[in-house]
């Protein structure tokens, strides 16, 4: 509530639902001293007295505006121009004006029309989202624009005051305020609310006119009465909207016009696989805009919706077979290897994290047709090397690092340009390391962020050169970015590592049937080549498992079994450090599925762990599954030193520090250092206490912190409160379900 009021006096001129509501948010939240309107109904304003909304009421808006340093126009709005040419002389310079229609260009002509071209400072049009069924004084509510948007529009002539103080009173009523320019406003509003009602109104007429109307309505479901309810709007209300936003409204309606002839071409045609294709990119748009809309508060600063993870103390059992998600990592590679093969690509064992469907998304927009995901199960109707089509605006990766590096390079060999862009925490994160090589090839691409962030923005460029690359630090998404730009270049493209990582690409393109050579650290191909539709089942993730394999090796009589996890050479460090540490760790029925080894896992709670300096050749090859690492570590017995893995400071977060500052909340010694971190380990030969204190950790909105600090909870004897877990529906979607199945109960709250 303001201590003092934002206003001295307010006149509403006209009194429903919009101007009524605004008065009981004013009234709550003490915005004025005093409310008074003008309306030409003597029983609206005798209500709207009785209710206390007003403390004066009158027929002529002359009387209401006098003294007042707010005026709001909440009348139809063929009404404009005719009022404010009535109260124009008894306006002061500092009086605000502003308005409620869900039109702003004929407002603004109305304004001109009285004022002539250079229109009052205090003149700022508005346009409140909001509405409810009922109208009137009496309809009006305190919450109607709580969570609604309100859109400004000021003008080159609105002084930044006026602008201000308006913000302030929408933002008192809770609502989000947005300011756009007048065509805009115009243009955006004939799209998403003028066209759904005309056709709304248009469908109804069409079936009323029928012989049999009454038999049509009489079986007509939901979803009709869903579509056609706004076809109840006030019809004189919408009558002058059309009018007002003809232009705008004219040029939806063209373009509903050939879309519809589109899909009715496609029905005629019986063209199953585009029809599948324009279905399936219309429902996953719908899902991804919500999405990336219900998540949009996570990229404003001081509104973070964030959920929680709550882990009560008391000795656990951790016991079960399970299935991990599909590998992220593969699942986001076979999208973009089957999107540009040639023929069909089926895929089984998808991952429908975020992330990966980030990509699906990506795909889609570029014009590819993509059945699914459904059950893990997706069919991609490659388009073939050049067949991408230029996305309508930018590319939305999420929480994707993947997406974006990998995508860096197929973009740059691209004839159209493009912009890609993300959420909070991949906004932060380096791309310059791939933007310099694809440079080298003759890319053009910016990343536009502070520091070589997001967005990256790419101009289309055919005639890419191949490069040796030599990496200046091991990074698969790197290196698969440049092989990718490579498969459009002129000649050979090949990248030496300084050690191996993980080489998923390189087993994909052959399993799509392009040439890869591998020589030592050596990798490279010819552009220029074509792939293949293929079958790709995508193995468990190990970076999933690795959770669930720490959680396993740090509780007593554990038994613990993960089926069909990849075990690609390039990511098995997990493994083998665990080993080393003296975790009791057997890998059983190893077979080949899509080109990858893949094997069931079993982990057993039979000994404690042992700490250990990590070997450097295996930290490139566990590269995301060291915060559950360190998890494992604060339980061993001894010192666990980590080197060489300086790379872990710029993933989702500055994972070493993070993983420091939460250990040592919940009791544990440790020392982060440049690339890596010393622990000191907690645990003794036999004894299987508590290790953890419990403690409320923030995971800085990086799913792999907050699932391992998750694991802690198995051992600790205070409550683990996690902060910022909404982000592990990136990478594993059911991870609270199986760990509540194995015995680990995690609260999720909002």
């Amino acid at each position: 509530m303001m201590s003092q009021p934002l206003f001295e006096k307010v006149a509403f001129i006209g009194l429903g639902l919009i101007g009524s509501s605004l008065a009981r948010v004013m009234i709550a939240e003490n915005l004025a001293k005093q409310i008074v309107a003008s309306t030409r109904s003597q029983k609206t304003l005798d209500d709207a007295k009785a209710l206390g909304l007003i403390q004066a009421g009158y027929s002529n808006p002359v009387d209401a505006v006098q003294g007042a340093d707010l005026v709001v126009l909440a009348l139809p709005v063929r009404a404009t121009q005719k009022v404010l040419q009535t109260i124009k002389p008894y306006l002061s310079d500092s009086t605000i004006i502003t308005d409620v229609g869900s039109t702003k260009g004929n407002v603004v002509d109305a304004a001109k029309a009285v004022y002539g071209e250079q229109l009052p400072s205090g003149f700022v049009p508005g346009h409140p989202i909001a509405g409810a069924e009922h109208t009137g004084v009496h309809a009006g509510k305190v919450d109607l624009f709580a969570n609604h948007k309100v859109i400004l529009t000021p003008l080159p002539s609105s002084g930044d005051w006026a602008v201000q103080k308006l913000i302030q009173l929408w933002q008192a009523a809770k609502a989000e305020v947005i300011c756009m320019d007048v065509e805009k406003h115009d243009e955006v509003l004939a799209h998403t609310s003028h066209l759904p009602h005309l056709m709304a109104f248009n469908l109804v007429e069409q079936l009323a006119n029928r012989e049999d109307n009454l038999d049509i309505f009489r079986y007509a479901a939901g979803g009709f009465r869903d579509f056609s309810r706004i076809a109840a709007s006030d019809p004189q209300m919408w009558h002058d909207i059309f009018f007002a936003n003809k232009k705008a409204i004219l040029n939806a309606v063209d373009g509903f016009e050939h879309q519809l002839a589109q899909i009715r071409k496609l029905i005629e045609d019986e063209d199953s696989q585009a029809l599948m294709g324009l279905l399936g990119h219309a429902q996953a748009a719908r899902q991804h805009f919500n999405h990336m809309l219900a998540k949009r508060p996570l990229m404003e600063k001081n509104k973070v919706t964030t959920q929680q993870f709550t882990i009560l103390p008391g000795k656990k059992n951790f016991q079960g077979k399970f299935t991990v998600p599909g590998d992220k990592s593969v699942s986001h590679r076979s999208i973009m290897f089957g999107a540009i093969a040639e023929g069909t690509t089926h895929v089984t064992g998808f991952l429908e994290g975020e992330d990966a469907l980030a990509t699906l998304q990506a795909f889609r927009d570029m014009g590819v047709s993509i059945e699914g995901p459904k059950n893990g199960e997706v069919t991609i109707h490659g388009v073939g090397i050049n067949g991408l089509k230029a996305p309508k605006s930018a590319l939305y990766m999420g929480n994707s690092g993947t997406s974006m590096r990998l995508l860096s390079g197929m973009l740059s060999a691209q004839q159209f340009d493009s912009v890609m862009t993300g959420d909070a925490s991949l906004s932060k994160r380096p791309m310059e390391r791939i933007a310099k090589p694809l440079r080298e090839m003759g890319a053009q691409i910016q990343t536009t962020g502070e520091r070589g962030t997001p967005p990256v923005s790419i101009t289309g460029s055919q005639n890419l050169q191949g490069i040796h690359y030599d990496l200046p630090m091991a990074s698969a998404q790197v290196k698969s970015g440049i092989l990718l730009a490579g498969l459009w270049a002129n000649g050979e493209t090949s990248v030496t590592e300084p050690e191996p990582t993980r080489d998923h690409t390189e087993r994909m393109l052959r399993a799509f049937g392009y040439k890869v050579k591998t020589e030592g650290n050596r990798i490279s191909l010819q552009g220029g080549g074509k792939l293949v539709g293929t079958e790709i089942q995508v193995p468990s993730d190990i970076s999933s498992a690795a959770f669930f394999m720490v959680g396993a090796a740090i509780t007593e009589g554990s038994d613990v079994t993960l089926e069909a996890v990849g075990i690609n050479p390039t990511r098995t460090g997990v493994i083998e450090i665990l080993k080393q540490m003296g975790a009791d760790l057997t890998v059983e029925n190893e077979r080949i599925a899509g080109g990858e080894p893949i094997a069931d896992i079993r982990i057993r709670g039979t000994r404690t762990l042992k700490g250990i300096h990590m070997p450097e050749d295996q930290v490139p090859l566990a590269i995301d599954e060291f915060p559950a690492l360190f998890i494992a570590a604060a339980c061993a017995e001894g010192q666990t030193i980590l080197t060489g893995a300086a790379e872990l400071r710029v993933k989702e977060s500055d994972r070493i520090q993070v993983m420091a500052d939460g250990l040592k909340t919940m009791g544990i010694d440790c020392t982060p250092t440049e690339d890596g971190i010393i622990i000191e380990g907690k645990g003794k030969a036999g004894d299987w206490s508590a290790i953890f204190t419990g403690g409320e950790i923030e995971s800085h909105h990086d799913h792999r912190i907050a699932m391992s600090f998750s694991m802690a909870g198995l051992r600790s004897s205070g409550v683990i409160k996690i902060v910022g877990t909404e982000t592990v529906a990136t990478s594993f979607p059911t991870f609270t379900e199986l760990a509540n199945q194995a015995g680990l109960p995690i609260q999720v709250s909002e």
